[in-house]
C-alpha cells in the first residue's frame, strides 16, 4: 500500500468524499489517516474551499446540525491546506465543467488538484474521465451519496 502513497509532486488533494471516509471510518480511512501522517501541511495536503461547504451539508442532511458543527471543528483541526478561489482557479474549473460531465463541486476539486500538480485521493466515479487530465488515487467505492 505505501507504494500507492507516493506522489511525485508530493502533493494530495482530498476530495470532499476522501473526507467523509475518515469521518465515518468508512473503507480507505486508514489510507486517508496515513496520507495526513506522513504529509500534513508540512508537505502538501489539500482541499479545495468548497469541500468545507460539502462535508458541512452532507453531515447536517445525515446527522442534523450540531453534528455537523461538531465535525466540521474537528475537519478543522486536521493538517490541511485550504485552496481558496480566486480568477486562475475558476478558470480552470470552468474548462474542466465544460469539458467533462462533472458536478459544480467536483470541477473546483478537480481544478485544485490541477493547479497543484497534485493526486487526488477519492472515492467518486466521475473523476475516472479525468484520468488523463489529473492524478488520481481512488479509495474503495461505495453506493453514490443523495
Amino acid at each position: 500500500m505505501a507504494s500507492n502513497l507516493s506522489n511525485s509532486t508530493g502533493y494530495f488533494v482530498l476530495d470532499t468524499s476522501a473526507l467523509l471516509t475518515l469521518h465515518q471510518d468508512e473503507p480507505g480511512a486508514e489510507e486517508v489517516e496515513t496520507i495526513l501522517i506522513q504529509n500534513g501541511k508540512e508537505h502538501g495536503v489539500w482541499i479545495c474551499f468548497i469541500s468545507l461547504m460539502e462535508f458541512f451539508y452532507i453531515i447536517q442532511h445525515e446527522a442534523g446540525i450540531e453534528n455537523a458543527r461538531h465535525s466540521y471543528a474537528s475537519l478543522k483541526q486536521l493538517p490541511l491546506m485550504v485552496m481558496e478561489s480566486d480568477e486562475e482557479l475558476g478558470l480552470i474549473a470552468a474548462d474542466i465543467k465544460a469539458s467533462y460531465k462533472l458536478s459544480l463541486a467536483d470541477a473546483w476539486i478537480a481544478a485544485t488538484t490541477e493547479r497543484l500538480g497534485a493526486k487526488l485521493i477519492h472515492k467518486d466515479h466521475e473523476f475516472e474521465q479525468l484520468k488523463h487530465r489529473i492524478k488520481l488515487q481512488n479509495l474503495p467505492y461505495k453506493n453514490a451519496r443523495q
